[in-house]
């Protein structure tokens, strides 16, 4: 699996603003075939930094409902919470919160 597409995008909500500022950790989504050790090296390969640990959930798919059509389910996708050592950060999530 080609490293550079294992992380899909950085998830910015309340929880992981609060995980950034208060424990060093940043939240990514990412495929779901990708393994700890994956994400671990696409992480400090992308962005530069060490790794201490990687936390991973699956999410499961919300329902949806649209007019008469039948309900269905948007697909399962998978999270990673990534422990990064003290006095490091990943810039690039700062940049884009703004905006």
């Amino acid at each position: 699996m080609e490293w550079l597409s294992i992380i899909q995008r950085p998830l910015m909500t309340e929880r992981a603003t609060n995980l950034k500022a208060h424990a060093n950790q940043y939240v990514f989504r990412v495929r779901s075939e990708a393994s700890k050790r994956e994400i671990k090296l696409a992480v400090e390969r992308l962005f530069k930094v060490k790794v201490l640990g990687v936390n991973t959930l699956r999410v499961k798919g919300k329902l949806r409902r649209m007019g008469n059509a039948p309900a269905s389910y948007r697909p399962d996708w998978k999270k990673a919470i990534v422990s990064v050592q003290a006095g490091q950060e990943i810039k690039v999530l700062d940049e884009g919160a703004g905006s």
